[in-house]
């Protein structure tokens, strides 16, 4: 066969873009993918598809896991098993309604029920799908392969089925209960947040700076409590103040001589000196006060102090202002004696009219009035500006505030044992997230708020009786149950729909009452960690295939979803199933612009995606992602030049050798076979090297080590391109059957253990190679016939140490490498005898000389470094003489290996033995391994002609490539130079006729070169 070279492509410099284009038209037309799920009819391999949302345009967070999300099923389709990818869509919850608020032009709720639930919620379906064939076109580019046409939607009636079918269950189990509790709360979209939520990412934490003030209440015993708060906003809802049982409390007296109690620890913060009296906080516990403010002044058991463990002295006053209906701990302490919690704000965080003087303010500028009102009491002590931590809406970046409201909660402090236990039965990558962020959330997992007061999501399938003298709940599981009650085709379980199902209370005999929906959705993260038996639709349908898939076997997204996707799918598994969700999961770190910050359209921190696929290509931007330390848990910073560093190290390194092989194996018309056991000694070693490759690179993705994987990789094709085709070129040149074979076999064997991290080059190049249908429809290598020679592998690694280490000398003195040295002294332990002529023609000298190191006399000395910070706790003083001791040379070293500096001992850590090289005749450097070589530096007459002749030869090659010449076309040459290049030429006639394949070669003298060929 002859081997492609289409578009000017092979033998030319590659345009990557064009290649892929063709690759993916290719897929297409042949419907590769289809294929390379249908080959595939017995074991499989279950990958759960995490789903995005599609009212926006994807970010490289996205295509980072969408890559990953294609590489693992490729490499699992290779390694024999079927890999079944839906995409999905994860379509309900806030982000639609915002898109839809913003379309309509809405900022509250009041307006979005003035408009009509029916009307918003078919804006919110439009807002939601409006980018899925962006989406598509996006997801298709970057080569990934997914089933878009049979995807799963959360906002599907099956799916949705599925979800309020998990919500009886839980119901059924007694593992949801209504209460009102305290929840972050977003004002501005008027619904409770989980507490999960503010953990997700980092930025939900914004610097913010708040008034905290100091106010003082008179106790029933006279003396003024002094209490801290940085929310002065809460303080009319005050109804207790709390303290450290433990804590040390004392009296002061005050600028006017009032008695004044505060925590011990914080007189010097406040500037109180002289102590009257000392005593614990448990001493206070019961004592009343005055209310500051009369709005609740008759609530039963207010206004007394009460213990919390919460409170601490590293802040404020060791005197914490209780607030029940604005902090979690306040709730929980003031329920515990009994103080009920009493709301003073709105859905929209506005003071209602239980508090007159501020109704209507929201709770934000009502700070600055609350103060001066206090100051005109004269409670207010002190105020000063802080700067804090603040949560804010991760969906809409406003601040959040504390606030109790009425939810539906999944009780996980009842799993959250078994949620620990069942984590140990998961595969974590990096391994540390698993005892780590994942484990530690689990161990203090609270229980999970599902429901929102919103309108675009799956409804909380409850009915309850609106007369309360006739109490009844009803908990739905399935369509076909509201069906059987309500009389009616149910078709969308959507508002407000699902909200016009009625009927009479079965349980009021008047038959005036009737059972109503509770308007609340659920939680979009019960929509998604729903999602590993929703997207089937069980239990109503494939019941078999769920019960046998689950649970999946890889997931994959970004460390923040430790608490949240892999979170709720993980109660959920283990609250439904008593199992994990899943058995293996990759959580990589966050993608950042280019300055290091959060990627930002507005400041436009990072290289455009399409920009990129246009310029370099999909499979560079996956390299690039693929290869980083983004995949073992750190973050990435996304900079156009990390881009192109992989296509300048792995990407046309790959590419020249196929190149390469395709110019060569067409000059000689031999077309590449298979071999296994080849004779040459550098053949022998580029296959056993390929075997030790193709079995790093399968246990490196077998454990999802995918950034090692990419390591391995680069390291091949550096021994393919820079060593074997380097030291094999003569022989290609001479059209040698076994080189061919070896580089095709090479090639062939590496293009499928790349194709699941470049599958478009590699698709590109391995059709060319072997002229069948598709890598992607092959298997992973099979290794057991290559040579199996991890000596020869060592060995051929060390010459290739000692080849590095004398080039490195040669551009240290400046000497070009085709200039010819004479000798390369080599003095190692290693057996290198057979590779000595490999090393020299690399290293371009006429001799290598292999000794070992004591038999050299050679430029190698030894010397100490005391570590001071090690050993000086132990020696004292005397390390300053073990220093100087060290450096003046003034040490030894004993047979049993105990080292003395000064006559003074050292032990192992207080010092470093280093070897050095000494100046010498030639030029030296160490080797890696142990050893080290020495150049002859010296270059005679008749060296410096051969490198002049060498010179002139590639400046005839460069020639032949300008001219358009093929690699076989003979030449008759003239070169013209000054008179000692003429010398050198006409003394290396048969080198340079031999390399240049000239058939006659003139030789005139001149003032500079010149080079004439004619074919």
């Amino acid at each position: 066969m002859s081997y492609p070279r289409t578009g000017g492509r092979v033998g030319g410099a590659p345009d990557f873009p064009e290649v892929e284009g063709e690759v993916l038209a290719f897929w297409e037309a042949d419907d590769t993918f289809r294929g390379s799920i249908e080959r595939r009819t017995t074991a499989e391999f279950v990958f759960y598809d995490g789903p995005p949302f599609a009212n926006g345009l994807p970010h490289y967070g996205h295509l980072l896991t969408g890559y990953v999300k294609d590489l693992v099923p490729r490499y699992q389709t290779m390694r024999g098993f079927r890999v079944e990818r839906r995409f999905g869509w994860d379509t309900h919850g806030l982000p639609a309604e915002l898109e839809a608020q913003r379309v309509l032009g809405l900022k509250t709720k009041a307006e979005i029920l003035e408009l009509g639930i029916e009307k918003f919620n078919a804006t919110c379906r439009e807002a939601v799908l409006k980018y899925t064939d962006e989406w598509r076109s996006y997801v298709t580019r970057q080569a990934r392969w997914v089933d878009f046409d049979n995807d799963y939607k959360t906002l599907s009636p099956d799916y949705m089925e599925s979800v309020i079918w998990a919500f009886k269950t839980l119901y059924d189990k007694g593992l949801v209960y209504e209460g009102l509790r305290v929840l972050p709360y977003c004002w501005n979209d008027e619904t409770p947040l989980s507490n999960h939520e503010l953990r997700m990412d980092d930025d939900v934490y914004q610097q913010r700076q708040d008034p905290s003030i100091t106010i003082a209440v008179e106790l029933e015993t006279g003396e003024r409590l002094l209490a801290w708060t940085t929310t002065p906003w809460t303080l009319p809802s005050n109804l207790a103040m709390a303290v450290g049982p433990d804590l040390d409390y004392v009296v002061v007296n005050d600028a006017e001589g009032r008695p004044t109690i505060l925590a011990e620890a914080r007189l010097q913060a406040y500037g109180f000196t002289d102590v009257i009296k000392r005593f614990k906080g448990s001493e206070l516990i019961g004592k009343h006060y005055t209310p500051l403010f009369d709005f609740f002044a008759d609530t039963p058991n207010a206004f007394q102090i009460i213990a919390a463990e919460h409170v601490t002295t590293e802040d404020g006053t060791g005197v914490v202002h209780m607030a029940p209906a604005y902090g979690e701990e306040d709730q929980l302490a003031c329920d515990a004696v009994g103080i009920p919690t009493i709301l003073t704000v709105d859905d929209g965080a506005r003071f209602t009219s239980v508090v007159p003087p501020y109704q209507g303010l929201h709770v934000f500028e009502a700070n600055r009035p609350i103060i001066r009102d206090l100051k005109s009491k004269g409670a207010l002590i002190r105020e000063d500006s802080y700067v804090h931590s603040y949560p804010h809406c991760w969906r809409c970046r406003n601040p959040l505030i504390y606030k109790a409201v009425s939810s539906w909660f999944v009780e996980v402090t009842r799993l959250r044992d078994r949620m620990v236990e069942l984590n140990e039965d998961i595969t974590w990558t990096p391994e540390h997230v698993k005892h780590g962020q994942f484990g530690k959330w689990l161990s203090n997992a609270r229980d999970w708020s599902i429901s929102r007061n919103r309108f675009w999501g799956s409804p909380i399938p409850v009915w309850r009786s609106d007369d309360a003298q006739y109490p009844r709940i009803d908990v739905y599981g399935s369509i076909a149950e509201l069906e059987r009650d309500f009389g009616v085709e149910v078709k969308d379980l959507h508002r407000p729909y699902v909200d016009l199902l009625t009927r009479p209370n079965p349980d009021d005999p008047t038959g005036k009452s009737t059972m109503r929906r509770v308007p609340d959705v659920l939680d979009v993260w019960f929509d998604s960690g729903s999602m590993s038996f929703a997207q089937v639709h069980y239990p109503f349908e494939n019941t078999d295939w769920f019960e046998n898939h689950f649970p999946g076997d890889f997931i994959v997204e970004y460390i923040g979803q430790t608490r949240g996707w892999f979170y709720t799918m993980h109660i959920l598994a283990t609250a439904l199933f008593d199992r994990p969700a899943f058995k293996s999961v990759l959580s990589h770190g966050i993608v950042l612009g280019s300055d290091g910050q959060k990627m930002s359209k507005s400041l436009r921190n990072y290289p455009d995606v399409r920009e990129v696929f246009d310029r370099d290509g999909a499979d560079a931007m996956r390299w690039f992602l693929m290869s980083s330390p983004i995949l073992r848990g750190g973050n990435l910073i996304v900079t156009e030049e990390g881009i192109r560093e992989g296509v300048r190290q792995v990407l046309i390194p790959l590419w020249n050798a196929w190149s390469f092989f395709a110019l060569y194996a067409n000059a000689a018309g031999i077309e590449g076979q298979a071999i296994t056991q080849p004779t040459d000694l550098l053949d022998r070693y580029l296959l056993a090297r390929l075997r030790l490759f193709v079995t790093d690179v399968q246990e490196k993705l077998d454990r999802y080590d995918i950034a090692s994987a990419c390591d391995a990789v680069s390291e091949y094709v550096d021994v393919l391109t820079n060593w074997y085709i380097r030291r094999s070129r003569d022989r290609f040149w001479a059209g040698e059957q076994a080189a061919i074979d070896t580089l095709y076999t090479a090639l062939e064997t590496l293009c499928r253990a790349v194709a699941p991290l470049l599958p478009l080059v590699a698709e590109d190049i391995w059709r060319g190679l072997t002229g069948e249908r598709s890598v992607h429809l092959t298997d992973w290598p099979t290794v057991g016939d290559l040579p199996d020679d991890p000596e020869l592998v060592v060995q051929m690694e060390r010459a290739r140490e000692v080849c590095s280490v004398a080039s490195a000398i040669r551009k240290a003195t400046g000497i070009r490498a085709r200039q010819p040295l004479e000798k390369l002294t080599v003095a190692t332990a290693a057996d290198l005898q057979a590779l000595t002529g490999l090393i020299a023609a690399e290293v371009n000298v006429r001799e290598v000389v292999l000794t070992s190191v004591d038999a050299v006399d050679a430029p190698v000395s030894q010397r100490i470094v005391v570590n001071a910070r090690a050993a000086g706790p132990r020696l004292g003083k005397a390390v300053q003489a073990a220093i100087k001791a060290s450096k003046a040379g003034d040490w030894s070293e004993s047979a049993d290996g105990v080292v003395v500096a000064g006559g003074i001992e050292l032990v192992e850590g207080e010092y470093t033995l280093e070897t050095t090289l000494a100046a010498s005749g030639g030029s030296s450097g160490l080797l890696p391994g142990g050893g080290f070589v020495v150049l002859d530096m010296t270059i005679t007459p008749e060296l410096e002609a051969e490198g002049t002749a060498r010179d002139v030869i590639r400046s005839i090659q460069q020639a032949r490539r300008d001219s358009g010449l093929e690699v076989t076309d003979r030449i008759r040459l003239t070169v013209t130079a000054e008179p000692a290049v003429a010398q050198a030429v006409e003394t290396h006639r048969e080198l340079i006729m031999r390399e240049t394949l000239a058939t006659d070669l003139a030789v005139q003298e001149g003032s500079e070169l010149e080079i004439d060929l004619r074919s």
